[in-house]
């Protein structure tokens, strides 16, 4: 059984804050990082040393496990500047947290405990409270991960870690038009695979195929199954979802697809606004034949860093098929309001998502 010692973070303050050097007007994802992170060590069979410090470079041997073996996991999810308050309002980081420990028990990793955890992110937006942006569509993401730390090539889970968690001021993940191209060549994951974790080898997977269609004017690769090309599973960044004939349809969960948390939350709120919600396999054969009938209503990305992005064209097999654009009473409007809303503070939760610090 893992342990931890949970003594109190030590703080180490900055004695210079880069906040100034931010343009909060023009943010690029992920270009930022606040003042501090956190950190926790893992060996002797247990978890200890939780800290604050200045945020910084790390050292590590040329033989670090993670470099070679790529036994490391990430989460993400944001934060906001309430509205009417100062506050900074979390959203489901606590549900982060558990998939982060399911992807960790996928790649033998020691699981974090929801304490370390929760007390690391609260204090993180404590401390770095100022590096919430207040611009409309902006947040403050937190960026939670862990990687093996032996200096040991030989392959075996590591017996030492580091988990660290550090914070960036981000806008819009996608600007404008996103136009994906289903994938017919290229795999992602398999069956069986850790597809469904987030692992940093899954995401090197899809640098070339997404390379490639970017350069033909495609922002994201939609992922088919790996034996068959002939299922959707999810795009680059995000789950994938569909609105045809008033219908919310989404590819099933499996060992291959990532159980979002955005995708979850928006199943939540459909379903609570009456609409039926379908979890199933869906076929390329069935996207392009509602394209085709006009029953297709909606397509678009669900995801942390990209919220709900709509799908303005897919292409398959070198022909582009246009999604008609949301409307302004359509269903991702109506979603994306209410989770704006409630990440903002505006209305009540009423699902107990988020958490005010």
């Amino acid at each position: 059984m893992i342990t931890a010692d949970l003594t109190n973070i030590r703080i180490e303050k900055s004695n210079l804050s880069s906040l100034k050097s931010v343009d909060f007007n023009a943010l690029d994802f992920g270009k930022y990082h606040s003042d501090h992170m956190f950190l926790a060590d893992f060996n002797g069979g247990k978890w200890h040393d939780m800290r604050i410090v200045p945020y910084q470079n790390i050292s590590l041997s040329p033989a670090t496990a993670a470099l070679h073996y790529g036994q490391t996991v990430f989460e993400g999810f944001k934060a906001h500047k309430a509205k009417n308050s100062n506050d900074i309002i979390l959203f489901r980081p606590e549900k982060h947290w558990e998939r982060m420990n399911k992807s960790m028990s996928r790649i033998c990793m020691p699981p974090i405990s929801k304490e370390i955890f929760m007390d690391g992110v609260i204090e993180m937006a404590k401390i770095d409270r100022m590096w919430a942006p207040s611009q409309e569509g902006c947040s403050l993401y937190f960026r939670p991960f862990a990687f093996a730390m032996d200096a040991f090539i030989r392959v075996k889970p590591s017996d030492s870690y580091y988990f660290i968690i550090f914070c960036s001021p981000v806008g819009s993940y996608f600007a404008g038009k996103l136009n994906v191209k289903i994938e017919t060549e290229f795999v992602r994951s398999a069956e069986g695979g850790i597809g469904f974790a987030k692992s940093g080898g899954n995401y090197a997977a899809s640098l070339l195929p997404a390379k490639n269609a970017a350069a033909n004017g495609y922002q994201q690769i939609m992922w088919t199954d790996a034996k068959e090309h002939k299922y959707i599973e999810e795009t680059g960044a995000s789950n994938v979802m569909f609105l045809i004939d008033n219908v919310l349809i989404t590819p099933c969960l499996s060992s291959s697809i990532l159980d979002g948390v955005t995708r979850d939350s928006i199943i939540t709120i459909g379903k609570d606004l009456g609409y039926k919600v379908e979890e199933r396999k869906i076929s390329v054969d069935e996207i392009i034949r509602s394209l085709k009938d006009g029953t297709m209503q909606e397509a678009f990305g669900t995801g942390t860093a990209a919220v709900i992005s709509p799908i303005s064209i897919i292409n398959y097999l070198g022909e582009d098929y246009e999604v008609p654009a949301p409307k302004a009473d359509g269903f991702s409007k109506k979603v994306a309001k209410i989770l704006n809303d409630i990440k903002y503070g505006i209305i009540e939760d009423p699902y107990n998502w988020t958490i005010r610090v």
